[in-house]
């Protein structure tokens, strides 16, 4: 599968952009762990061009997470255009545009997933930042507004003919959020569609190796991308590629080899260093709110009897040296058979 000249092999898997999720330090562990793709989380056009300084923050890519993609998203072409050329400058490797994004603050103003009723305007966007860069763009966005309009399998033509070098396909409408099952049905409908000749990713319920497979032989897509499976968890790309009998790209940052599921203390181990990582990145107090979001949501803890009382503690913990205090003691308490979990 290619975007571009970029050669992704069989079967690859993407990070999704997401906000809060998807910084430099969480795309690095998830590149590390077999993702073909990362994203950045989501850049405001209009934020952008305002030159608003967290916003320009999040054009800082590292060469080791390449190849890596920049996704915009906004309401207004000229600054779509505008954003789009302030990107490209900062040298990823696509520029992806967001027409998917379902949350109210997005999508209520017309931006995301609310260009799925102005469709219009959507395509105006999207020939002009083609026109506008040299990298190659591509589109996220979903079946449509709701199930009364699945417009996707029309909408993908459209795109296709302004431009875009590929397509990701969230199988799900903005009036679902992200409730519900995604439907993958439409998304392999698009991908039969003989007219279509750009990849198509598909995305949604992605959570193991058995759902990418689906994906993959039932509707044909060329890659999967990930989202919210990945929360606490970047080495699910790992435990997809090998129950898929893909290797791990060669990397002495590999911590095991392919085929070796990772232990408990190896799932803690990136956990902390994705801690000390955010935390070397912002400061103390922002660094561990930014990691919280991974610790809720991590599946090791899962299943543990009488554990309230620690991911209580846990998220309440202020500084760094209480938190890695308590993430140690589960090591000592819960890693010490170091069994695979």
């Amino acid at each position: 599968m290619k975007i571009g000249s970029i050669d992704f092999g069989p079967r690859p898997l993407f990070l999704a952009p997401m906000e809060d999720v998807t910084d430099v330090g969480f795309r690095l562990l998830c590149k590390r762990f077999g993702a073909a793709m990362v994203y950045t989380e989501f850049v405001s056009a209009e934020a952008l061009v305002r030159d608003v300084k967290s916003t320009v923050a999040k054009l800082t890519i590292s060469d080791e997470e390449r190849p890596v993609g920049i996704q915009i998203y906004g309401r207004d072409t000229d600054a779509m255009v505008e954003a789009a050329r302030m990107v490209e400058q900062a040298g990823p490797d696509v520029i992806d545009l967001n027409f998917g994004c379902p949350v109210k603050k997005v999508a209520g103003k017309g931006a995301g997933a609310g260009m799925l009723q102005n469709i219009p305007k959507m395509l105006d966007i999207t020939r002009r930042v083609v026109d506008a860069v040299k990298l190659p763009v591509t589109v996220k966005t979903r079946l449509g507004w709701n199930n009364e309009q699945l417009i996707i399998t029309m909408l993908a033509e459209q795109l296709q003919d302004c431009g875009i070098q590929a397509l990701t396909i969230h199988g799900r409408t903005r009036s679902q959020m992200y409730t519900g099952e995604a439907d993958w049905t439409l998304i392999g409908e698009v991908k039969r569609n003989p007219r279509i000749h750009i990849p198509i990713i598909g995305n949604g319920d992605i959570t193991s190796p058995s759902d990418a497979d689906q994906a993959f032989e039932r509707y044909g897509v060329d890659a999967v991308m990930i989202g919210r499976a990945t929360f606490g968890c970047p080495w699910i790309f790992k435990e997809i590629k090998d129950g898929l009998n893909l290797s791990l790209p060669q990397s002495p940052l590999t911590p095991s080899s392919p085929l070796t599921p990772l232990s408990f203390n190896d799932k803690l181990d990136v956990l902390e260093e994705l801690l000390r990582l955010n935390v070397e990145r912002i400061d103390e107090q922002r660094g561990i709110i930014h990691t919280r979001r991974h610790l809720a949501a991590t599946p090791i803890f899962k299943g543990i009897p009488n554990f309230r009382p620690t991911r209580i503690a846990m998220l309440r913990a202020t500084t760094m040296d209480e938190l890695m205090g308590i993430l140690e003691g589960l090591r000592n308490t819960l890693g010490k058979d170091d069994n695979a979990l």
